[in-house]
């Protein structure tokens, strides 16, 4: 029998080589739960407005696990004890930790799967995963949880300046092509440090931890919170919402069987076991697409209306704002759509809604960015900071929409 060579490495635009570090990895990459994240986008519809937004959630996570790769280096040059178990846990809970997201990740968790987020199905798929492979993830699942006692771990994983975030703002920057968003992984990596078993940043990194988060708001209000990607995918709510409401009501939609599953049945989280697991691993970008695409057909108006909107890129008008848009005007223009196609004002509401996004770069109530200083004190960085602007940055900034059609322009 040949004996597979699972020690490979593979090209990344953005990194060079990232190589796998031993068997148990590569076997999880090889896994199809794994291999289902190749069929799912990194930034849903983004590329609706970026063209070379297609980047996958496969390609983001191999990154995340070379940087995290890069930071255990780093921390053992500079004396933090990682033993090669708990090293190997990082590397599968960093690889993991997007393993749960759905097609068209947000859009899924508010309309088919109810209020399921995806990290709780990470976790799901961490635990199926564990027990094919005889524990050999449960360290991983125990830093993953935050219940692991050394707390930099899950710092690295998941905190206001963790592998996640510093690879999905470097690629999402490299394929959009919003250059404002390129941040300085590998300086920040070597700023590192560990004291007391927390993550810090040495004091001559805290520009590039400036840099980080003042890129990190530009990419939300010019990539992430794009009001036609906002749109799209408002939509596309609203397609498998009324998707949902038809398959209830009896009506046979052409899609997918496990697409269908999903539509037909309201599954929260205490009905998620290993079959309905194995359903939702099947699901990836190409069932919707592919639902989008027979549903133009479909002689409901909303669901086909709605349906073309995307697959045409012909969508609704968003108009963006400062302050709160009345009821009045969303209600007049229902009135006037619904009187338009001989439907009822509540049918329009699929078309003409209201909302909010929100946008904050670091948050003052979650785990701070900590700041090493020469004297050996600590500091959160909006303190150890001299830039005003870091202040503004913890801001929650609010802006409020209203979508509807163009015609009623």
């Amino acid at each position: 029998m040949n004996h597979i060579n699972k020690l490979k490495i593979f090209n990344d635009p953005i990194y060079g080589f990232i190589s796998i570090p031993n068997e148990l990895i590569y076997d999880l990459i090889q896994h199809p739960y794994f291999q289902r994240l190749r069929r799912i986008s990194q930034m849903g519809l983004s590329y609706l407005v970026y063209p070379g937004a297609n980047h996958t959630r496969f390609h983001h996570a191999l990154g995340c696990m070379h940087l995290m790769q890069k930071a255990i280096d780093t921390l053992r040059f500079k004396d933090v004890a990682i033993s090669s178990e708990e090293e190997n846990a990082l590397y599968i809970a960093i690889l993991l930790h997007d393993i749960g997201h759905g097609p068209f990740s947000h859009a899924m968790e508010k309309s088919i799967v109810e209020d399921v987020h995806h990290e709780a199905i990470s976790l799901l798929f961490m635990n199926q995963l564990n027990n094919e492979f005889d524990g050999k993830l449960s360290l991983a699942i125990q830093v993953f949880k935050g219940e692991y006692h050394r707390k930099f771990m899950l710092q690295l994983i998941s905190s206001q300046l963790d592998m996640d975030r510093m690879d999905y703002l470097k690629r999402d920057s490299f394929y959009t092509g919003v250059a404002e968003g390129n941040v300085n992984s590998e300086r920040l990596i070597q700023m590192m440090n560990v004291v007391e078993d927390v993550l810090v940043i040495e004091e001559k990194g805290i520009y590039s931890v400036e840099k980080f988060l003042l890129s990190r708001r530009l990419m939300y209000w010019q990539a992430y919170l794009h009001k036609t990607s906002l749109v799209a995918e408002l939509i596309l709510m609203k397609v498998l919402k009324r998707a949902k409401e038809l398959t209830l009501k009896g009506l046979s939609l052409p899609c997918s069987e496990p697409l269908r599953y999903f539509m037909q049945n309201k599954i929260t989280l205490e009905y998620f076991d290993a079959e309905k697991l194995d359903l939702f691993s099947q699901l990836d970008d190409f069932d919707i697409i592919s639902a989008l695409k027979a549903w133009q057909k479909q002689d409901d108006f909303i669901l086909s209306t709605l349906s073309k909107m995307i697959i045409n890129r012909d969508l609704l008008k968003i108009k963006l704002s400062a302050e709160k848009i009345p009821m009045e005007e969303s209600q007049s223009l229902k009135e006037e759509f619904a009187e338009q196609h001989h439907i009822s004002a509540l049918d329009a509401g699929y078309f003409i809604f209201r909302g909010k996004i929100k946008n904050q770069a670091y948050s003052k109530e979650a785990e701070p960015i900590r700041i090493l200083k020469k004297d050996k004190t600590i500091e959160d960085v909006v303190e150890a900071s001299d830039q005003l602007n870091l202040k503004s940055l913890s801001k929650l900034v609010t802006k409020y929409y209203i979508c509807f059609p163009k015609q009623l322009i």
